[in-house]
């Protein structure tokens, strides 16, 4: 087939890679310049399977109201609030019954695990290198961040994921650059999860691709879709519309926009995150991995010389209007863990980026319900953990094939 994909961030780009693998025609629509612009710039970059759970959980949102009033905050409302963002709250509020939320957790675990095993084939049969470490550290500060992790702990005990409850003195054996002097009850070891630089990937699976025969028009956003005569692409500033013999959108939180004159009305938005990414003279002084502090859900990760402090989950605002506690967060953290690991006098990335995020947590793939569209999209803050094993699943399902792993409730008919 001659496949059109809207959208070069790390959904589209292995989406893209996976298909011309299976010999289709592909040509990629961005954007952007580059590829990875948006919400795959600068993410944490962690890959975790047992920690890709939906935002939408029982108890979720008590927690969110007492954030709300703290000065550290994980979780923040800014201005301006959208009505849409109102409504997609009304609906993550209905999806934190425990019965909504045991189905959804169910599924984007199974693709979570599936992909993790696609990486490393692909990462394998590309032969490239990109930054990457072993292990995962989960530092809790107190004993009450120790009991609250224990029903988290149950989950993975059922999943079968590899873990140790360690204790401050093993934690610091493990990483032995955090900072002595900041408190550590303990900690939980994931040594099977692993930190990788998504974009750097992004870029390698680009080349991939693009081996492979894919086409990448870069600078070309897409006016409109049209399937009225078939798969039909209408870029802005050209005269004549592109026609496919299907469309796949993995357009982030653009892709809502895309598809409403089409009938599809998806509850996706934007919820930003943050990052700081900083030059480590000296590679004692930061991690080896990654860690996350479960307190203020913040990851500091090591990105081959540099550090990067990602965390924060931001609803309503704008693009570019940077909130600066956010970011003193950021620092907080990296300076009550590793004081000393990036240079943060000069050359600091600061970064926001929208998450295309669905109230209930797990992404759409698959058929839209209109011939010749499909969808790869609202992969929200695990768009990295999943990406892989989407793009495979969506590769086999446009293909007629059963997918490795039940797709039961990742279709757009769990939304209807």
């Amino acid at each position: 087939m001659n496949i059109a994909i809207l959208g070069a961030g790390i959904i589209g780009v292995t989406t893209a890679y996976e298909l011309a693998a299976d010999g289709h025609q592909v040509t990629v629509f961005e954007r952007h310049a580059t590829v990875a612009e948006g919400a795959s710039f600068a993410n944490a970059g962690v890959v975790a399977p047992g920690y890709v759970t939906p935002w939408a959980a029982p108890g979720m949102p008590s927690k969110v109201l007492r954030h709300l009033v703290s000065r550290h905050a994980p979780v923040r409302v800014s201005r301006p609030l959208a009505m849409a963002d109102l409504a997609w709250m009304r609906q993550w509020l209905r999806a934190c019954d425990p019965a909504s939320y045991a189905a959804n957790r169910a599924r984007m675990q199974r693709l979570a695990f599936y992909s993790r095993q696609r990486l490393h084939e692909v990462a394998a049969r590309m032969a490239y290198d990109f930054e990457r470490s072993d292990g995962y550290l989960v530092l809790l500060r107190a004993e009450k961040d120790r009991r609250l992790a224990q029903p988290g702990l149950a989950l993975l005990r059922e999943l079968g994921v590899r873990f140790h409850e360690v204790t401050a003195e093993e934690a610091r054996q493990i990483e032995p650059a955090l900072n002595p002097d900041t408190a550590l009850a303990g900690a939980i070891h994931l040594p099977q999860d692993e930190v990788g630089n998504c974009r750097q990937f992004v870029v390698i699976a680009r080349d991939a691709a693009e081996s492979l025969g894919a086409r990448f028009m870069f600078n070309a956003p897409v006016a409109r879709i049209d399937t009225s005569h078939g798969a039909t692409v209408h870029i802005a500033n050209e005269s004549l519309p592109r026609r496919f013999d299907a469309l796949v959108v993995c357009a982030g939180v653009q892709s809502a926009e895309l598809l409403k004159p089409l009938g599809i009305a998806l509850p996706l938005r934007p919820v930003y995150g943050y990052s700081i990414s900083a030059h480590i003279p000296e590679p004692t002084n930061a991690p080896r991995s990654g860690v996350m502090d479960e307190r203020f859900k913040v990851a500091i990760t090591r990105m081959g010389q540099r550090v990067r402090v990602a965390g924060s989950a931001e609803i309503g605002g704008r693009p570019g209007q940077i909130h600066e506690q956010a970011v003193q967060t950021l620092y907080k953290v990296l300076s009550d863990w590793f004081p000393a690991a990036g240079r943060l006098s000069s050359g600091v990335q600061v970064w926001k980026g929208a998450r295309p995020m669905l109230p209930d947590g797990p992404p759409i793939l698959g058929a839209s319900g209109i011939p010749g569209l499909w969808l790869n999209l609202g992969h929200g803050s695990s768009g990295w953990a999943l990406s892989c094993g989407s793009a495979r699943v969506l590769a086999d399902q446009m293909a007629g094939r059963q997918p490795a792993i039940d797709v039961e409730g990742l279709g757009i008919e769990r939304l209807r």
